[in-house]
């Protein structure tokens, strides 16, 4: 089945042509200064269906993504503080201890939404040399300036700068007006390396041609793509807010400094919006974690990602509450009727299948997918066939449907339970229940009286 992207940078959707045998997947990852909120994760989870279903296609991947630690200002024009330096004044830590929590913050979310981990993790700090390099390279091709604090990309010698925004230059030009710098040639110019006041020092710093300082935000993903991915350069990911500045002045730094093109394929996730439509953003305050609306309300995240499987990842989400209370109560249902299906397994249907690959391959169509599975449990195939198919399928819905390789302790407890609860002792029922959840799983009741678990 051929595999169809909407590609930013056409405008269109594309037929994918990877450049080699192992596809090179590229997803800007958190600049951890804070939680995660459930906007960002809904680009994460679009990104983990992209990878999912190219694995499923019989893809093999090297996927990076990045950790933003250093040179990510509080205004994405290169003003205002660093947001780590930022947070961790306001928390009285170091910037390397609020970059270490917010991290695992992070991989936990991760977990919890089974997003498949990178084959790289990179985080800026770590790569400050190569960051240099590049610079060094743009300034001896004569793409750079410098001023009173910092070294700026000219972004007038870079003819193609709007190619993935496809704004007018007017236009761009006007959005970078918000952030006033009197010194820079153009207002689209963006720093590549900026210096530390003088007379302070900053808690990360370093040395460098041009003076101590620290590098811009948009020269590591540059930087670390092409040290990772080198000719691999296939796919690069986002959000849409990325498109006309990060990716931008991603593309314009790297063809500057390279004369190749900078990836084949940019595609951007849409926003999860509060339920007015209000943008979520950490600047704003109004932000909502995974942790909040599902674990602290006993809610299994997975339902969370079932719920941005109900909207194509490239149209936006008004998210309400009540909507993750519906998608959580269909996850479930859906679980206890693959239960119901019983254990023996048979082939996949072929038929559904093909429609499954389709849907899934015309631009990552999961509303579509969905819709076939939902069809699959109502049709007229045989328990055995269903529960291959449903096995099958959830390869790239990640949405643990079947429970197996259960732990012959877990086992037992299970069946302990299902006997308190045929003789009405909810005493031991329950005691039963905090068991297996101490032991990591997650307990469903189901209506025909058995317990259902899954792990957390």
């Amino acid at each position: 089945m051929s595999l169809s992207l909407y590609n930013t940078l056409h405008r269109e959707k594309e037929p994918f042509q990877p450049i080699g045998e192992t596809v090179g997947l590229y997803t800007c990852g958190p600049t951890v200064y804070n939680f995660a909120h459930i906007g960002n994760l809904r680009t994460y989870v679009f990104e983990d269906i992209l990878k999912r279903v190219l694995i499923y296609d019989g893809y093999k991947i090297k996927h990076v993504m990045n950790i933003t630690d250093v040179g990510h200002l509080t205004g994405d024009r290169d003003m205002g503080d660093d947001k780590l330096t930022a947070q961790a004044e306001r928390e009285h830590k170091s910037a390397a201890e609020i970059a270490e929590f917010y991290l695992k913050a992070f991989e936990q979310d991760l977990v919890f939404l089974n997003i498949l981990s990178p084959d790289i993790w990179c985080k800026a700090s770590d790569f400050i040399q190569e960051q240099i390099d590049l610079i060094k390279t743009l300034e001896a091709k004569g793409f750079t300036y410098i001023t009173s604090d910092g070294v700026y990309f000219d972004t007038a010698k870079f003819p193609e700068y709007n190619k993935l925004s496809h704004l007018k230059l007017d236009e761009l030009k006007e959005g970078a007006r918000i952030e006033i710098n009197n010194e820079k040639k153009n207002p689209t110019d963006f720093a590549l390396w900026k210096f530390s006041p003088e007379g302070a020092q900053r808690q990360m710093e370093w040395d460098s041609p041009w003076g101590t300082g620290f590098p811009g935000w948009h020269i590591e993903c540059s930087a670390m793509s092409l040290h990772f991915l080198k000719d691999q350069l296939d796919i690069h990911c986002g959000a849409v807010d990325h498109i006309n500045i990060h990716h931008t002045n991603e593309i314009a730094q790297s063809e500057a400094a390279t004369g190749k093109p900078f990836f084949n394929y940019w595609i951007h996730g849409e926003f999860l919006n509060l339920g007015d439509g209000e943008k979520m953003a950490k600047s704003t305050g109004n932000i909502l974690t995974l942790e909040a609306e599902t674990i602290n309300k006993n809610i299994d995240p997975l339902a969370f990602r079932y719920l941005c499987f109900l909207t194509h990842y490239r149209k936006a989400i008004n998210y309400k509450a009540e909507s993750l209370e519906q998608a959580s109560a269909a996850l479930i249902n859906l679980r206890r009727a693959v239960a119901a299906l019983g254990n023996e397994t048979g082939a996949v249907d072929e038929t559904i299948k093909k429609e499954f690959s389709e849907a899934i391959n015309d631009d990552l169509n999961m509303p579509q997918a969905i819709a076939i599975l939902q069809n699959l449990m109502k049709s007229d195939l045989s328990s055995a066939i269903k529960l291959a198919t449903i096995k099958d399928f959830d390869k790239v819905l990640g949405l643990n449907l079947v429970a197996e390789d259960l732990p012959e302790d877990i086992k037992e407890l299970m069946s302990a339970r299902d006997g308190a609860r045929a003789v009405k002792d909810f005493d031991t029922s329950d005691k039963l229940r905090d068991e297996i959840e101490a032991k990591g799983y997650k307990v469903e009741d189901g209506a025909e009286g058995k317990t259902h678990v899954l792990k957390k």
